[in-house]
């Protein structure tokens, strides 16, 4: 039996980052994957999705070519072409997580992966099943789409975030239930090649975990697009049975019936963790996710887990953090546990979101008292050279000591943006120190500057 110091289950954005910093720390470390290496982050999620976005981005501006002074005749999208495009992206993203684990010498087991009561583990390939042997189990097996009782996904008439990155044909219409970063996204990716498009979302606004002002921005921009937006929104039941799916929604209205040819389910993910065998070990556990200390340790000795299956924030970018940091408490480092009061998230629509921090409601209700920076789009000469004047840059500073607590973008390069606020969050960094730092100019960034000059009522840039 083969035996290693560390094994990783799941080869998504936690697994496949945790093994490459254990091979990295010496240590002899194998992965087990029943999939594609990448997860659902590079095969399924964050980088197909990019992909779709960027052509329907370049289908927009072949439209608008009066607009930038140029013509364009006969431009029509392909969405087939486009799906092809984004497959060969993420296979080849994949083909670069297979050549690092070759240079840093870590074993991939294909097959599904499940642990023994004596700690082992089991694979279970293509060929014979198996077993190996290793002192620490890191598990980083992801999440699935979640599914409504009264409308289970069937892959034809409900489909989840799988079936539309890689449909069969362009519905005419679509409704999408659910208006986090999956649903939007999707939603105006359909509606910017020409699907007739229905976003509902059972709270008061979209993007509910946004900033109010970001929610109320993106449905304008959304409506201006031909999207239609319904917030306050609960679906009742999907009826399938007809030539269009029919959603009864209960709106303050009353309820109202929403047609479409297909209906897209974005209403959240489960943890996959029940083929694992956790239970039966006596790891705890919480409604299917795994309950870890700081560094990732469960209720088991040698076991841990990191990524969608613990109760964090569900990113790709979350679950690398947790992986090194994991794999740095079981090498013995001296480490900083994950902050994560300070991790950015990103929508990527049109226009796009980026934020970190406390939001002004947030802030509010934490009984904190904050000061307010705003620098709109319309003013960014650089935005509107571009053509891209919706949205704005809002910072949340303390009003006592002027440390900046939040940070939220809406609009064009919001997601290139926000990372030097993280940064800045991070070191503790005032409003006045960004509104006397230099940015280039003209940029979308300068607005950050511009947006700290506010919080001291001192704008007198254009």
């Amino acid at each position: 039996m083969d035996s290693y110091d560390l094994l990783v289950i799941g080869a998504g954005p936690g697994g496949y980052v945790a093994a490459i910093r254990a091979s990295q720390l010496g240590m002899k470390v194998a992965v087990a994957e029943r999939s594609e290496l990448g997860g659902v982050c590079l095969n399924w999620g964050c980088i197909p999705t990019k992909a779709l976005l960027k052509s329907a981005s370049a289908y927009h501006y072949a439209t608008c070519g009066d607009t930038f002074g140029f013509s364009a005749e006969n431009v029509v999208p392909d969405l087939g072409r486009m799906v092809t495009r984004s497959r060969e992206v993420s296979a080849q993203m994949s083909r670069g997580i297979e050549f690092l684990f070759k240079k840093n010498n870590v074993t991939v087991l294909q097959g599904q992966a499940s642990i023994n009561e004596d700690k082992t583990v089991r694979i279970d390939g293509e060929g014979p099943a198996f077993n190996v042997a290793a002192k620490n189990i890191i598990v980083a097996t992801g999440s699935r789409p979640n599914s409504l009782p009264f409308a289970p996904i069937d892959g034809e008439r409900i489909i989840s975030y799988r079936q539309a990155l890689i449909p069969d044909k362009q519905p005419k219409s679509l409704a999408v239930i659910g208006s986090g970063a999956i649903g939007s996204e999707l939603a105006f990716f359909y509606s910017a090649i020409g699907t007739e498009v229905t976003l509902v979302e059972y709270l008061d606004r979209i993007v509910p975990l946004e900033d109010d002002e970001v929610s109320a921005q993106l449905s304008r921009s959304f409506r201006k697009a031909g999207i239609k937006v319904m917030v306050s929104a609960q679906v009742k039941s999907v009826d399938v049975t007809g030539e269009l799916c029919k959603l009864a929604v209960e709106t303050k209205k009353g309820t109202e019936t929403v047609e479409a040819e297909t209906v897209l389910s974005a209403v959240g993910v489960v943890p996959n963790t029940e083929y694992l065998g956790l239970e039966k070990l006596g790891v705890d556990m919480n409604r299917g996710k795994v309950i870890v200390d700081k560094w990732y340790k469960s209720s088991v000795d040698g076991i841990y887990a990191i990524g969608d299956i613990i109760p964090t924030q569900a990113l790709a970018h979350v679950a690398s953090a947790e992986g090194i940091c994991c794999v740095g408490k079981i090498a013995g480092l001296d480490i900083e546990p994950v902050d994560y009061d300070n991790i950015p998230g990103c929508t990527y629509t049109s226009p796009e979101i980026a934020s970190v921090g406390l939001s002004e409601r947030k802030a509010a209700e934490l009984g904190i008292e904050v000061k307010i920076g705003k620098f709109p789009y319309t003013a960014s000469g650089k935005a509107t050279a571009a053509g891209a004047r919706d949205g704005f840059v809002k910072l949340v500073a303390d009003a006592g000591t002027d440390v900046i607590l939040g940070a939220h973008i809406i609009g064009e390069n919001a997601s290139e943006m926000i990372g030097g606020l993280v940064a800045a969050r991070k070191l503790k960094v005032k409003a006045s120190d960004l509104a006397r730092t230099v940015f280039p100019h003209p940029t979308m960034s300068e607005a950050i500057m511009e947006a700290a000059e506010a919080i001291h009522n001192e704008t007198i840039h254009i």
